[in-house]
C-alpha cells in the first residue's frame, strides 16, 4: 500500500540520488528502499556489504553501457 507524500530535498541530494538511479524509469521509492537495504546489510554483514556494494557498482556500469537482456529477451531466449 503506498502513502503518496512531498518530501524536500536539496537539488544537489537530488543529483546524487539520481546517480545511484539504474535505470532512467526507476522510481525514488525503488532507490531509497534499495539504497536503505544497502545500509541495513553494511550494519549486519560489513565484509559481506563491501562485496555487494561493489558488485552493484559494476552492474550499474553494465547497465549505463548496455550489456544486459530485457525481460522479453529473457524469456525468449528460454522459452519462456
Amino acid at each position: 500500500m503506498y502513502m503518496e507524500t512531498t518530501i524536500r530535498i536539496d537539488k544537489l541530494t537530488k543529483e546524487k540520488l539520481d546517480g545511484f538511479k539504474q535505470y532512467k524509469s526507476e522510481s525514488y521509492d525503488e532507490l531509497v528502499r534499495k539504497l536503505i537495504h544497502i545500509a541495513k546489510t553494511c550494519e549486519t554483514e560489513p565484509k559481506l556489504s563491501q562485496k555487494t556494494i561493489l558488485e552493484i557498482k559494476e552492474a550499474r556500469e553494465r547497465i549505463k553501457k548496455g550489456e544486459f537482456y530485457s525481460q522479453e529477451e529473457i524469456e525468449k531466449r528460454f522459452g519462456l
